[in-house]
């Protein structure tokens, strides 16, 4: 019945489906904070309504049919805020290496930038239950995003930026490397991960870089 009730009010009033956007985009928010600082498991539409001052959690339950369906919708704006920051930076790189390189920094200045997004959905992405409707979707979602893929790798072995290596493994050491960073930033919320960010792509550059040919 609040489905119903909801879609009517979208349809004939303009004015309403913009006054339940600002509210949807503000429980999300919302929602974000409670797991980058409380847990997955402390996601509660009763804290989430306290923070966010509302007055019931019925409100949150009218605009979200359950926590599943609160917990798409974060992933999916966390994902969507991540990725347009993350791209125009990727866009002006070039080559390979400095694709690489400008990965790795964009991801710790958007962690600086926006301190709760990845906290968050490291969060949500580690405790989701194993029978969670849309664990396998969600957990796609999140791979997809990632920006270092065994692909990018081979096809930069194949040109000559990278030197012979397994890419299937330097993907994973990078990624699990920058999660890593993530969970260190929920634990120190002081951590400079600006720097700690050039230190990365300082390091994963001497790793990639071809072998240099000896000298005669």
């Amino acid at each position: 019945m609040q489905a119903n009730n909801r879609s009517n009010k979208q349809t004939t009033s303009p004015a309403r489906t913009f006054t339940e956007s600002a509210r949807r985009a503000q429980i999300v928010e919302v929602a974000i904070k409670v797991a980058a600082s409380a847990g997955y498991a402390n996601i509660s539409f009763a804290r989430i309504a306290k923070l966010a001052g509302l007055s019931s959690t019925g409100i949150i339950s009218y605009n979200f049919d359950g926590k599943d369906d609160l917990i798409r919708e974060v992933v999916s704006q966390i994902l969507k805020v991540a990725e347009a920051y993350v791209t125009p930076r990727l866009a002006a790189a070039s080559g390979a290496r400095a694709t690489l390189r400008a990965y790795i920094e964009a991801r710790m200045a958007f962690l600086a930038d926006y301190p709760d997004h990845l906290p968050a959905l490291v969060e949500i992405i580690s405790n989701l239950p194993r029978e969670a409707p849309d664990r396998g979707r969600l957990l796609a979602q999140t791979e997809t995003w990632q920006g270092v893929h065994a692909d990018f790798v081979r096809q930069a072995q194949a040109t000559g930026a990278f030197r012979a290596f397994d890419p299937a493994a330097m993907a994973f050491a990078l990624n699990g490397a920058l999660d890593a960073v993530v969970t260190r930033k929920m634990r120190e919320p002081d951590l400079d991960v600006i720097a700690l960010g050039r230190e990365l792509a300082d390091l994963f550059d001497h790793a990639v870089r071809p072998v240099e040919e000896p000298r005669p």
